[in-house]
């Protein structure tokens, strides 16, 4: 098993103090996600139903037609690497590392590939993740779709792990597809703070989204999930507020790091990546405080999330304070 962000139990246990006293950034997710309402009772009495409301609500959101609803984007990463045969597969790293280690449990022969040295000569997929996670780095449209045409050439794939890039909707290559070969990968956990769903999206030709579709089997969704994605999807004034917040928010984040010597060497607008030898004692240091950071070995390195509230925000300062 990877480890990821979160796992607050397991910290809480570790550090000998309660859940409800941290405060977690490890996750990158919102913190102040779309509020759900108070749901009917029927709601959780209905089984999933496809042809309810929920894909047109995300082709309006997503700009495109081209989608399947996935139980979170994590689950079409497992299955994605067994609709192809045996393939050499690139990875724009560092990067998430479950698309790698999916890939590599399929079969097939993986590569960590530099975004400034790209040779897809001998590739059959190219998997990157824009803004990237951990570091931030973001590569501009006319640079996918090049990357696009180059292993269309000879058959391959471009996916694109999208789950970062709500709030810049002009950065998503969605709009261009769907493209034979280019496989797009959303998630309402992030931008939505909706990560309780386990709902996702995938853009991609029709053919891939029928072979993902059967691999998922029937009712991968429950109503629930469906019934709440679809009214956040359709809040564009929710949508629009949030994305001029998270700038800001973000940009707060980077210049209190920086005022702690944590300068940041990437981000977008969820997270800070933070590049610094004392990783690993910053991570702990925080950690004795009650504040979860997510902690890279490779290369060392700290991803800060936002603070939720102002209270929050003091909280991490004074912990900065003491490092």
């Amino acid at each position: 098993m990877l480890e990821h962000g979160g796992r607050l139990t397991q910290f809480a246990a570790r550090y000998q103090r309660p859940e409800s006293d941290w405060l977690d950034l490890s996750t990158g997710i919102n913190p102040n996600g779309w509020l759900v309402p108070e749901l009917p009772a029927a709601v959780w009495q209905r089984l999933p139903e496809s042809d309810d409301d929920l894909l047109e609500a995300a082709q309006a959101y997503y700009q495109t037609d081209s989608l399947l609803a996935v139980p979170g984007s994590q689950a079409a990463i497992q299955q994605l690497p067994y609709l192809r045969d045996k393939s050499r597969v690139g990875i724009l790293s560092p990067a998430y590392a479950e698309h790698a280690y999916c890939w590599q449990q399929a079969g097939h022969e993986v590569l960590s590939v530099n975004a400034e040295h790209v040779d897809l000569t001998t590739l059959d997929v190219l998997i990157a993740i824009n803004p990237n996670n951990p570091t931030g780095q973001k590569y501009n449209k006319t640079q996918l779709l090049d990357w696009h045409q180059q292993l269309q050439q000879r058959q391959g794939w471009l996916i694109v792990d999208e789950a970062f890039i709500d709030s810049r909707p002009q950065n998503s290559l969605l709009a261009h597809g769907p493209l034979e070969g280019l496989i797009v990968l959303r998630s309402l956990g992030k931008f939505f703070g909706l990560a309780g769903l386990r709902l996702g999206f995938v853009s991609a030709p029709i053919a891939i989204l029928e072979k993902l579709a059967q691999t998922l089997g029937p009712w991968p969704i429950a109503h629930a999930s469906r019934y709440i994605a679809t009214l956040a999807l359709q809040d564009n004034t929710w949508q629009q507020q949030t994305c001029e917040q998270l700038k800001q928010s973000s940009l707060r984040l980077a210049m209190l790091l920086a005022d702690y010597v944590l300068l940041p060497n990437g981000g977008c607008d969820l997270f800070q990546w933070v590049k610094t030898d004392k990783a690993e004692a910053v991570h702990h240091q925080l950690a004795e405080q009650g504040i979860l950071t997510r902690l890279f070995n490779e290369p060392a390195s700290l991803r800060f999330g936002l603070p939720g509230t102002e209270k929050y925000w003091q909280r991490l300062q004074a912990a900065l304070e003491k490092l």
